[in-house]
């Protein structure tokens, strides 16, 4: 037998902790620090950016770091400063060379000195080292050429010793002395010349730390400060790229990294969570008829389809792309297909919501999981074939383009590339929505014992095997069934229960009867012996209620869903086989204490949603119309009000959430299909010939008679 629903003390308490289970895994997914949060990764200078990181909101401010390369880059490009050329330097050696070539032309004029006296003594100088070759022509060489030479030396060492020499540039300097004498000069004076004062070349221009100091800070005052802008949902760094100093001041101006948790964080964080907790149950109990919040096995799957899908996101949330292409939209394709559209509906608004809260790209990324969830399960809605989950895939990516058309291409304004990958990302999530959810509903369904459409539409075709069974032992209670199906499932519609899992829960609630058709009413021949005659009421009750649990044999012989087991069990309820009971009463003159009435009441349970109730009403209505034929619409309303008085004066509608204005559709549903079923009939005369008069006559005759 299936799992009954619990008492509603338990039940109330199962929805609480759920909730309360629900909300705490939703708020550790959006706070605790892990790869559920996209700023968890390590960002660090120097360090690779996982995601692409954006701008949350508008922002300008003056960037330190910018600012500071700016003005060491202006300092370095600024040389390193000197003096101006010491002219007292200048005289000096001017003077120095004077004084050396005085002592030259001395000893050239000392008659008293031999030639290699000379020498000897020229190569004695301290201020110059002259070549021996050069002694040689010097001490060879007429005065006036050696007049020459000494004015040309003179001249040259003061032009070189005008300009600034660095000490480290002074062989720079001392190079350039050759091309500063006078061609006028031969080669060999020409060379003299430049020996002679390439030996008094020395710095004159010393480095200035005070001055080099004071020129950077110049340059570095002369940067003005550099504003940053960033426009809401800018890129500041792209996925893939080395953090540098001036992304990681733009996060710590954009509070992307925080050490540790801000207690604003959590307050937001806490926030969205207690909204979305509070608008759920809040929906269904102004509802107040809600089959899946009364259900313990329903609520627990939502619960846990919302719990993975929402970690799911945000664990794929640490990439650019893989938001986009997640399948967030699955989850409200699979409750639409498992619980209807309105839970659906219900469901995913929190889940986008929390899904996409507290990320770089929230502005784009909830509008389009909450519009693609959307979409998708309005599209999909009371799915009947396997084609609504290909439009739903279909609508769910044309949706996503649109959004993102509307909430990212204008503000970010990506290449080609991006833009076909954001594309494809997109169509993959459709795709894959629709493929999950066809898997997983099959698989939910068969795992926990949930009814799909697909299976309800499969077994309630005509050549279903059960079905098939019924039609060839019980005809009749084939035909009732049908009836039934017809009735309960236009009131379905009324009412806003489901009209497919009526119809099919109707087609098989009385399959027990195939075991034993003789024993019902609607399998006997006219005019053959009542089976019931026979046997004790007693005897007579038990095989008529016998039908219930043999139908829950069948049903789980025949691998009906658990869901259709209610229908078997539920659609008499805890009612009494009043006929035979009053036989029973009967016998004994109405002494109720010699007749045990618990063994002509149904086993139940009572109908638990407004689907088997509908049943109940509807089996118990066709019945009674087949039976006393009402001809008019008010004798029609007069029978099914009897019912619906009948079974509530019993209590068996107390579990049902069936309004009053419920009971008021149904009764007008069943009183339009009823007056289709037993309108009355134009009584068509037979054709008459000549030769047929007396026979006619006759047979109305027989007919008058009886």
């Amino acid at each position: 037998m299936p799992v009954r629903a619990p008492s509603s003390p338990r039940l109330r308490v199962l929805q609480v902790g759920l909730i309360l289970a629900v909300s705490l895994v939703s708020f550790a997914a959006l706070t605790m620090p892990i790869a559920l949060r996209p700023t968890a990764q390590a960002l660090d200078i120097g360090g690779v950016l996982q995601i692409t990181m954006q701008s949350p909101r508008d922002i300008e401010y003056v960037s330190d770091v910018r600012t500071e390369e700016a003005r060491q880059a202006a300092e370095s490009k600024v040389e390193p400063v000197y003096t101006l050329p010491d002219p007292a330097i200048a005289r000096q050696q001017i003077e120095r060379l004077r004084t050396a070539m005085q002592y030259v032309t001395s000893v050239r004029a000392n008659i008293a000195l031999s030639a290699e006296e000379k020498k000897a003594n020229l190569v004695a100088l301290s201020d110059v080292r002259l070549k021996l070759e050069t002694i040689d022509y010097l001490t060879s060489i007429s005065s006036v050429r050696w007049d020459a030479a000494q004015s040309e030396a003179l001249r040259v060492l003061e032009q070189v010793m005008r300009r600034a020499i660095y000490e480290d540039k002074l062989d720079a300097a001392q190079s350039s002395v050759s091309s500063s004498v006078s061609l006028a000069l031969n080669e060999q004076q020409s060379a003299l010349v430049t020996e002679l004062v390439i030996a008094f070349v020395i710095p004159n221009s010393f480095y200035s730390e005070e001055l080099t100091t004071a020129a950077r800070q110049a340059a570095r005052d002369a940067v003005k400060p550099i504003v940053r802008t960033y426009k809401a949902g800018e890129t500041i760094a792209p996925a893939g790229e080395i953090i540098t100093p001036a992304d990681m001041e733009a996060f710590e101006q954009l509070d992307m990294i925080r050490i540790g948790q801000r207690w604003e964080d959590t307050m937001g964080a806490a926030a969205i969570i207690l909204v979305s907790a509070i608008f759920v149950p809040l929906y269904f109990y102004r509802r107040k008829r809600s089959a899946v919040l009364n259900d313990a096995r329903s609520i627990f799957v939502i619960a846990v389809i919302f719990i993975v899908f929402l970690l799911g996101a945000r664990l794929f949330a640490n990439r650019t792309l893989a938001p986009y292409g997640y399948p967030l939209q699955a989850a409200g394709l699979l409750i639409v297909a498992l619980f209807g559209v309105e839970t659906g509906l219900v469901i995913v608004i929190p889940l986008a919501l929390i899904a996409s809260y507290g990320l770089p790209n929230t502005f784009d990324l909830m509008p389009y999981y909450l519009i693609t969830s959307l979409f998708g399960l309005l599209v999909l809605g009371a799915v009947r074939r396997f084609w609504g989950f290909i439009r739903a895939g279909i609508a769910i990516s044309l949706s996503g383009l649109v959004v993102l058309a509307a909430y990212r291409l204008p503000f970010f304004a990506p290449d080609w590339l991006g833009a076909a990958q954001f594309t494809l990302a997109v169509l993959f999530a459709g795709f894959s929505a629709a493929s999950i959810t066809l898997l997983l509903q099959y698989l939910l369904a068969q795992t926990l014992g949930l009814t799909t459409v697909f299976q309800l539409l499969d077994i309630s075709r005509p050549d279903y095997p059960l079905l098939q069974f019924l039609l060839r032992n019980a005809p009749g209670t084939y035909q009732h069934s049908l009836q039934v199906a017809n009735l309960a499932e236009q009131a379905a519609e009324k009412i806003g229960a489901d009209p497919l899992l009526t119809r099919v829960g109707a087609q098989f609630h009385d399959i027990g009867k195939a075991l034993n058709p003789s024993f019902f009413i609607e399998n006997q021949v006219p005019g053959n012996v009542n089976a019931h005659h026979d046997i004790p009421p007693e005897e007579s009750a038990a095989t008529i209620i016998h039908h219930v649990t043999d139908g829950i044999q069948l049903a789980k012989k025949y691998g009906l869903p658990r869901r259709l087991h209610d229908f078997i069990l539920e659609h008499h309820g805890t009612l009494v086989t009043r006929y035979q009971y009053t036989q029973a009463m009967n016998a004994v003159n109405g002494d109720v204490a010699k007749v045990d009435i618990e063994k002509f009441r149904y086993p139940g349970p009572c109908p638990g949603s407004r689907e088997t109730a509908l049943l109940m009403l509807a089996d118990a209505t066709e019945a009674r119309a087949r039976a006393e034929r009402p001809s008019t619409d008010d004798e029609l309303r007069i029978l099914v009000r009897s019912v619906i008085e009948t079974v509530q004066r019993y209590g068996q509608l107390d579990d049902t959430l069936l309004t009053l204005r419920d009971l008021h559709l149904i009764t007008e549903s069943f009183v339009s299909t009823l007056r289709g079923t037993y309108h009355p009939r134009i009584q068509y005369p037979n054709a008459k010939t000549p030769d047929q008069d007396s026979t006619l006559v006759t047979v109305r005759k027989d007919n008058d008679s009886h």
